[in-house]
């Protein structure tokens, strides 16, 4: 493993936020291999070094991860000066310092992933590496089919254009629907601002999917370990997000060597090339071509032309122009 902050191997660990772990060490209560630590930056090594606060050893945690069913009234934050109700505070038993991926509203309840990896934790919070995000939206009126498609195509929003979302009606009233919305990025109150701007404000938010990740089962408030298989898919979204995107193009492209412009010289050659790329013309031929389009066939000694083409009438539909010689 490579050499990490000591702060963030110590808020892994469970001591507190990053700025509270670096408050450990300039305290002179962190030791490092038998010294003690007070100056920051400080690089190491979690698996190699022996590190201690207070004298005891500093255990690396166990990565864990739970889906949790959020209720109403409850925010995703790791402190509240407040003291109001945080997602944390419903994971009775675990021990661990857990992340929220995946923020909702206070007012929004449903599906909301609690982890202490902190690396895939933000990946997945990234855009880049956004999951799609299902959500079920009772909204205010019953939105024509009109206004779907609109939602479907983006809405303009003070940030710029929203991405393409999928959107179905559930059910409908005479003064309400309850919509479907899947989501593939996470602007601030995306959905309740895409709707109020179509003029149907939302009244109630749930998330019920994360990928194939669901909340079919969970009761409201209820948490459970994810199995094996699930955290592997997870970790496939963000290494599916991660992998560049070839364009494949045809199998058999013919290549076509550069164009010369007018006058150039010929890539072989060195001669310069004509419009068209063809020869250049001759003298004595650009001096006949001049003569017949001004319908002057004797030659610059007032002698006729050898017969040919000049003396030939003109063809059905062409205007022959006869100037005074």
């Amino acid at each position: 493993m490579p050499t990490q902050r000591i702060q963030k191997i110590l808020a892994a660990a469970g001591y507190g936020s990053r700025r509270a772990c670096e408050r450990l060490v300039t305290d002179g209560r962190v030791t490092v291999n038998g010294r003690r630590a007070v100056e920051l930056p400080l690089l190491v090594d979690a698996k190699t070094d022996r590190i201690t606060v207070d004298g005891r050893p500093v255990r690396g945690e166990s990565l864990v991860y739970y889906l949790l069913n959020k209720p109403g009234g409850v925010f995703c934050t790791h402190s509240d000066p407040a003291g109001r109700k945080r997602a944390v505070d419903l994971m009775v038993g675990v021990r661990e310092r857990l992340f929220c991926v995946g923020r909702l509203d206070a007012d929004a309840t449903g599906l909301l992933i609690m982890t202490n990896d902190g690396a895939l934790s933000q990946k997945l919070a990234h855009p880049r590496f956004a999951a799609p995000q299902t959500y079920r939206a009772e909204v205010s009126g019953c939105p024509t089919p009109q206004t779907l498609d609109r939602l479907r195509k983006g809405i303009w929003l003070s940030e710029g254009r929203t991405a393409p979302a999928l959107l179905k009606i559930v059910h409908r009233q005479r003064t309400k629907a309850i919509l479907e919305v899947t989501l593939r990025e996470g602007r601030h109150r995306e959905i309740r601002r895409m709707l109020a701007r179509t003029g149907h404000n939302v009244r109630r938010l749930v998330r019920i999917r994360m990928g194939k990740l669901s909340i079919s089962k969970l009761a409201l408030g209820a948490y459970r370990r994810l199995a094996p298989y699930e955290v592997a898919y997870l970790h496939s979204l963000v290494d599916a997000a991660a992998a560049p995107v070839r364009r494949e193009g045809p199998a058999t492209a013919a290549r076509r060597p550069p164009a010369t412009r007018r006058g150039s010289a010929d890539a072989m050659s060195g001669r310069p090339r004509s419009r068209g790329g063809e020869a250049p013309r001759s003298p004595a031929r650009a001096a006949r071509q001049t003569r017949r389009r001004s319908g002057n066939v004797n030659g610059p000694s007032g002698t006729q032309a050898a017969p040919g083409k000049a003396n030939r009438p003109p063809r059905r539909g062409r205007r022959r122009i006869v100037t005074d010689g």
